[in-house]
């Protein structure tokens, strides 16, 4: 008899850090209910995105590959895409949701994509049954003390369409849920997959009044806690449809968190936008009652190893056409090793760092303003903080290293080193792109224009 497939959601949030979860050592932030995910689930502690950046590591998660393999790394010049960009994730590319679908799967995503806006990119065209969700950075629209050429309008798509400019930001988690709500409702014979993508914890920070009021942690908590507040409702109705133990749960966050407006990766140095290990590293939950173990898991993940496995958990086929970064980290939850011992880090195009095993070899250390040269070694099994450079203590580890960096160069480039790489595809481009709105001031918006300056 066959096995019978998961239904699977995942939840990405925007720019939550390491530290800002109660589970990963928060003090300051109310997460009780991805904190219950954690001790009935098993939480990682290494766990990489592919970049410190929202684009880039959110066409990598879709797609198994390192974002400099799918065309990811700069968008014509910008480090993220912008509203009406002429670039997007690729039509050739299969997206996890592609492969779910192709087993059978129903699909939807709600939330944030920002793997372009032009319809040949949209989530509709990449495996997604239906979309609903704001297409890029919830800073991306009509906002006060901004810049001197504004954007057009914060658009909310429903599949293709553009259904509400500028909505009111402190109620879209609360529609979000009732649109996963309603689409486990829905689906719950199953199986399905749900891309739950939140706008929290992006600035600007709109929560709700009473998340304000509870928080302990300015705006940023409330943000938190609203997420939490999500997660709680989904993890509800899932026991009230009885699919707890046929439904896997995940819970990451696209990058590290800004450290100055309440985020924290402690104990990890940098944030968001940086080579270190604050900007990569981030929470990662899952929670299966029955099937996956409860517990901390240590072993070494990213994010493009997210579309292997979920695949192999849902009896998808995976591309042979075409080289899949990821590697399938279910052995993981069986208390065996994974198939991942490196991990590299790119900032933009640029090569950065490399990780094996225990080891961290930095040759460029920067943010998205710059990267400088760099010769730093960590060993992050007794420095997660990276303060203790053991470079000149330990050449041999230097010289395996930099020969792992040198065989990235060829493979995926490095615009640092000048170099193109021989497997990397294109990302898609479209002719005379446009954007999804036009400000009107004859328009009835919510809000003509956001209150809070903050982006970012």
């Amino acid at each position: 008899m066959e096995a019978k497939k998961p239904n699977i959601i995942l939840i990405n949030a925007d720019d939550l850090g390491y530290g800002d979860l109660g589970c990963y050592g928060s003090a300051v932030n109310d997460t009780p209910h991805i904190d219950r995910m954690a001790a009935e689930g098993l939480r990682f502690t290494d766990f990489y995105s592919a970049a410190p950046i929202c684009s880039s590591s959110r066409g990598a998660l879709m797609t198994g590959c390192y974002p400099r393999r799918i065309g990811f790394g700069m968008f014509d010049g910008n480090h993220v895409l912008f509203p009406g960009q002429r670039v997007g994730l690729n039509p050739n590319e299969i997206t996890i949701a592609k492969l779910l679908k192709s087993a059978g799967y129903a699909t939807m995503h709600i939330g944030k994509w920002h793997c372009g806006d032009q319809p040949e990119f949209l989530p509709t065209r990449h495996g997604f049954d239906s979309y609903y969700g704001l297409p890029f950075s919830n800073d991306m629209g009509r906002q006060c003390n901004r810049r001197e050429n504004m954007l057009p309008p914060l658009p909310l798509l429903l599949d293709e369409s553009v259904i509400e400019q500028q909505p009111d930001q402190a109620a879209l988690t609360s529609r979000y849920t009732e649109q996963a709500v309603r689409f486990i409702r829905e689906n719950k014979n199953g199986p399905f997959f749900l891309y739950l993508a939140h706008m929290h914890v992006h600035l600007p920070h709109y929560a709700p009044e009473r998340f304000i009021k509870a928080s302990r942690n300015g705006p940023f908590g409330a943000a938190v806690a609203c997420m939490d507040w999500s997660c709680g409702v989904i993890l509800r109705e899932l026991a009230e449809q009885g699919l707890d133990e046929d439904t896997l749960v995940i819970f990451t966050s696209d990058n590290g968190a800004r450290t100055t407006e309440g985020g924290s990766n402690a104990p990890l140095a940098g944030g968001k936008a940086t080579t270190q290990e604050g900007g990569f590293r981030v929470p990662f939950i899952m929670r299966r009652p029955g099937h996956v173990p409860a517990g901390v898991c240590n072993g070494l993940v990213a994010a493009m190893d997210v579309y292997p496995t979920l695949a192999n958990m849902a009896g998808a086929k995976i591309p042979t056409d075409r080289t899949i970064d990821g590697a399938d980290f279910s052995p993981l939850l069986r208390g065996q090793p994974s198939g991942r011992d490196t991990f590299f880090y790119y900032m933009n195009d640029a090569l950065c760092a490399v990780r094996n095993g225990k080891w961290k070899l930095a040759a460029l250390r920067g943010n998205w303003t710059k990267c400088e040269p760099v010769n730093e070694l960590y060993d992050l099994e007794t420095d997660i903080g990276e303060t203790d450079n053991v470079y000149e203590k330990h050449p041999e580890a230097v010289a395996a290293l930099t020969a792992l960096l040198e065989k990235c160069r060829a493979d995926l480039g490095d615009s640092a080193a000048g170099k193109t790489g021989n497997d990397i595809r294109p990302s898609g481009c479209v002719d005379n792109p446009t954007t999804l709105t036009q400000y009107d001031p004859t328009h009835p918006y919510y809000m003509a224009i956001y209150d809070l300056p903050d982006a970012g």
